[in-house]
């Protein structure tokens, strides 16, 4: 037997076997691609924003500083200077052959194709680099004035929101790497408890199911639900066939030892052809019973494979019951019990499904209550719809069955204790059983002050 060996101890670098690992990962890498394009995006709109203000300031301080008189404006500018020792914002003026009349701009003098339209200047200075935001307007006389701005600030500011934007991005990596490190090895743990359960189940142990929480509920959770229904419905079949062998020894020992001992005793005693005769007979009989066994079993397990559902018609069940009640009635006189068979006037119930196993199955439930219903008792029929579900209910007056027992009683070749006297083979519930699993009906035996109550439940199609 082939078994499954779990690994009980995973490593980081095993946790690439885990799809949510993968997964988590695939996730953590479209996050950091989204929030890269998002810094890129911020970062140019910042820097974008810092250099339209600076744009912005500077033809307005043109216009300030040329509401002065003309023969002011050189003393404007040198003015302007003093004002600005740390020269953040160095103006120039120029005379129209290039010599620079006032102000502490450092640069050179702008050429002709650079005025009235802001650019950015880099200046290498001895110990650092400097960048200027400049603009250079003409004058009427032909001198220059040149206006700038320091950008060194903007330049530091967006150093700064760099490395606070890697810090965060460093930091969203390394606490999304470690969510799917703690998924992953969650996701690895769980599966180790279900290949554990799996390799318990292979060994032989069917009373294992897999591990499923109750406080929560994935798609892993409601994969493990479905596999342990579908364990629970094994578990029920295999206890069915060690049931079923169980009584197939039991119950067909002894016919087949009446059959033996009946052919082995006509062998030895039998003189004349009346006593063959009779031997035969008696031996016809025991076979009939064997196979009546035997079709009964195979017309079970025909209607448990669900083949008989392709033949599903459209019938009515208030038909059916009438023929199965008016069928056994002469029986049930036969046997003095009153069959009482109360039913609506003009009901009809139709649904699709198989007439022939519907009548078997009715009538199994009708005979067995005439079977173990005492001389002199009662039986009542009853067939109603209530608040959409079809139902079929049958009571006797009989000794019920024991409420230990109403689960094993569908089980095959079950005869409770108090049955093993009557003729029967355990097999007439176990067929009512898989006719109203077919047709998705409910059979339930209920609690009775006398006797026994089984019903059968069908709710209608919205």
């Amino acid at each position: 037997m082939s078994s499954v060996k779990p690994n009980s101890r995973w490593g980081l670098h095993e946790l690439r076997r885990a799809s949510s690992f993968r997964i988590a990962l695939l996730f953590l890498g479209l996050y950091s691609l989204i929030a890269a394009l998002l810094f890129a995006f911020l970062y140019q709109q910042i820097s974008s924003y810092a250099l339209s203000r600076i744009d912005d300031w500077l033809p307005r301080e043109r216009n300030a500083i040329l509401r002065s008189a003309p023969a002011d404006l050189q003393a404007r500018v040198a003015y302007h200077a003093r004002l600005d020792p740390d020269n953040q914002r160095p103006f120039g003026l120029y005379s129209p052959d290039g010599i620079r009349l006032a102000g502490a701009f450092p640069g050179p003098r702008p050429s002709t194709t650079q005025l009235e339209r802001p650019y950015t200047l880099t200046l290498d200075t001895p110990g650092h680099t400097r960048h200027l935001r400049v603009a250079a307007y003409p004058l009427p006389d032909g001198q220059l004035l040149v206006l700038s701005q320091d950008l060194n600030e903007v330049h530091e500011f967006n150093e700064v929101l760099v490395r606070a934007l890697a810090s965060a991005a460093l930091l969203a990596l390394l606490l999304g790497l470690a969510g799917a490190v703690w998924i992953g090895r969650r996701a690895v743990h769980r599966l180790d408890a279900i290949t554990t359960a799996i390799q318990a189940i292979v060994q032989g142990d069917l009373s294992q199911r897999l591990p499923q929480r109750t406080a929560a509920s994935d798609d892993l959770d409601r994969l493990v639900s479905v596999v342990n229904r579908m364990l629970d419905d094994i578990e029920r079949l295999m206890h069915e066939i060690k049931g079923a062998c169980d009584g197939i020894a039991h119950d067909l020992r002894t016919p087949l030892a009446r059959l033996l001992a009946g052919l082995e005793r006509a062998q030895r005693r039998a003189t004349s052809p009346d006593d063959y005769r009779a031997a035969v007979d008696a031996a016809i009989a025991e076979t009939l019973s064997l196979l009546t066994t035997f079709n009964a079993m195979l017309r079970i397990s025909e209607v448990q494979d669900g083949a008989r559902r392709a033949g599903f018609s459209a019938i009515d069940l208030a038909t059916i019951a009438d023929d199965a009640v008016e069928f056994y009635e002469p029986s049930a006189d036969d046997k003095q019990v009153t069959l009482v068979y109360q039913r609506p006037p003009g009901l009809r119930l139709p649904l699709r499904g198989d007439a022939s196993l519907l009548f078997e199955a009715i009538g199994n439930l009708v005979d067995n209550a005439i079977k173990f219903t005492p001389a002199g008792g009662r039986i009542t029929v009853s067939l109603a719809e209530r608040q959409g579900v079809m139902q079929f209910d049958i009571h006797d007056s009989g000794p019920g069955i024991p409420a230990a027992e109403r689960e094993a009683v569908f089980l095959r070749f079950h005869r409770a204790e108090s049955s093993r006297h009557l003729p029967g083979n355990g097999l007439g519930l176990s067929l009512v059983d898989a006719v109203a699993r077919l047709h998705g009906m409910q059979v339930t035996i209920h609690d009775s002050a006398q006797g026994c109550h089984i019903s059968l439940r069908l709710p209608r199609l919205p």
